[in-house]
């Protein structure tokens, strides 16, 4: 009887002793480690909401500053509608890109409003800044080329401070745009992977009818 029971508590022991890391480390730790995940992921989408909007900044400031005046008269960014547009693109990205970096470096819980909140609004801005961007290049395209279909004359090379300063602004918005582009796969990501869609479609089947002869 005695040689049972030690043979007994011989297999408690080995099968305690096999047990995998993972069984002896507990739920604790798993959702410790979870958590660092969330940290992790929390803190690289702020500080990559927070890019594009110290990009906005400065290619807003270069293009408010960009005017000159010469022999030849005087150009400033107000007189064309397509770097107004820059401006105020820029100025409206900055501004969100702040705003989202603060509620996204809040540690709260994702919720299903939150991420389509966040994935509506990352595509809508993508979009609002590659229209900036698009227009602006072609009004410089014109600057430095002309169109003679249109009588429009070839202006950089009057106004060549003009136009470099208004390249560098443009190049610098794309870069926004490539920006946007980036947070617009995160939080589509970040939505469909968490979330189910809204609206549950349920397949229908479709009854025919044989006809024998």
């Amino acid at each position: 009887m005695e040689k049972s029971s030690e043979k007994g508590n011989g297999v408690v022991a080995t099968a305690a002793t096999t047990r995998s890391p993972m069984a002896l480390m507990g739920p604790s730790s798993r959702n410790g480690n979870e958590e660092e995940a969330n940290t992790s992921m929390r803190t690289a989408e702020t500080m990559l909401r927070l890019v594009p909007m110290a990009l906005g900044v400065a290619a807003l400031v270069v293009m408010l500053k960009d005017s000159q005046s010469n022999e030849f008269g005087s150009v400033s960014y107000s007189d064309l509608g397509a770097f107004r547009y820059l401006v105020h693109a820029n100025g409206i990205c900055a501004g969100y890109s702040l705003l989202s970096a603060i509620i996204a470096a809040m540690p709260r819980p994702s919720t299903m409003p939150r991420a389509w909140t966040f994935f509506l609004l990352d595509q809508m801005l993508t979009y609002i800044i590659l229209a900036a961007a698009s227009v602006s290049t072609e009004v410089l395209y014109l600057a430095n080329k002309g169109d003679s279909a249109i009588t429009w004359s070839a202006a950089c090379g009057s106004f060549s401070g003009f136009c470099h300063k208004a390249t560098t602004s443009v190049i610098i918005t794309f870069v926004t745009v490539l920006c946007y582009a980036a947070l617009s796969l995160v939080s589509s990501y970040r939505l469909f992977t968490k979330f189910d869609a809204p609206v549950n479609y349920t397949s229908k089947t479709i009854e025919t009818t044989v006809f024998h002869g």
